[in-house]
């Protein structure tokens, strides 16, 4: 009889073992079932993409930048930067700035050309084709800024305005924050809804990193 306690309280420790594993599986699927229902069915993705948006202020001023999204840069504007530079264009078209600076690195110039073919004077316009982050666009494109007299307006997609603005405070530089509606807009649509949710949390990410190295 005592021989065969080991093998039943080994028999018992397994049966422990795989009910806590079918445990651990079931509140698994069911997170992963509450967070797809949430993601997908509540306004949860446009009502974040506000809260970094931040104020959302009239894009009127002196001088008007505008800042590329991360994309192939390769010759062709993505579509956020495409978004970006609609909405500056329709900006201008209401006030005409002095001054716009586009800033991004490989992408700046097709940005100018986007600008230049609806309308805005290619004397008008500023060109940083050097920034390949929105760390390097607020030091480039603070030092253009720097030469330039007026109200500044920054202009960039919803979610991205809090780490832009931000960063171009940490440089002290006294800058008027311009949301488009980028993600806000995009939300509408339910089958858009999970890349959004990846998009935003790689900028929570990126916002973390930034205030760990001391930028915003």
């Amino acid at each position: 009889m005592a021989a065969h306690r080991p093998i039943h309280e080994a028999r018992i420790t397994r049966m422990r073992i795989a009910r806590g594993l079918w445990r651990a599986a079931i509140n698994c699927l069911a997170t992963i079932g509450l967070l797809l229902c949430v993601v997908t069915f509540t306004p949860v993705i446009p009502w974040y993409a506000m809260r970094l948006s931040g104020p959302w202020y009239e894009p009127k001023g002196d001088v008007l930048v505008i800042l590329s999204a991360a994309g192939p840069n390769i010759g062709v504007i993505d579509p956020s930067t495409y978004w970006r530079c609609t909405y500056a264009l329709a900006a201008y078209r209401q006030h005409a700035f002095e001054r716009v600076i586009v800033s991004g690195k490989d992408v700046a110039p097709d940005m100018r050309n986007f600008l230049i073919f609806g309308g805005v004077p290619a004397e008008k316009i500023l060109v940083d084709n050097a920034s390949g982050s929105t760390h390097e666009n607020a030091i480039v494109t603070a030092g253009m800024l720097a030469n330039l007299s007026g109200r500044k307006v920054l202009l960039t997609s919803d979610s991205h305005m809090f780490r832009a603005y931000h960063s171009f405070l940490k440089l002290g530089v006294d800058i008027t924050p311009a949301p488009i509606p980028d993600i806000v807009k995009r939300a509408s649509s339910y089958s858009a809804r999970w890349g959004l949710f990846f998009a935003e949390l790689d900028e929570t990410l990126r916002i973390a990193f930034y205030y760990y190295k001391g930028w915003i």
